[in-house]
């Protein structure tokens, strides 16, 4: 899943540890996330969201392929 939380923080001017202290999980798991190689939980991407104040459909894109 392609993500836009690096551009979301960069506005916030927020690094990927405070994201991650703010959302109590490690810098690696932001980073992972935004690199694309972990999907986080429901409950850990609306956590993200509250802090970016955006909406979950603004920051995942799902990629093509996946369920329908």
């Amino acid at each position: 899943m392609k993500t836009k939380i690096k551009e979301f923080r960069a506005k916030k001017n927020l690094t990927q540890e405070e994201l991650a202290k703010k959302v109590d999980v490690s810098r690696q798991t932001i980073l992972y996330i935004e690199r694309g190689e972990y999907n986080p939980s429901l409950l850990l991407a609306m956590n993200i969201c509250k802090i970016l104040k955006c909406k979950v459909e603004d920051l995942f894109i799902p990629s093509k392929g996946g369920s329908k």
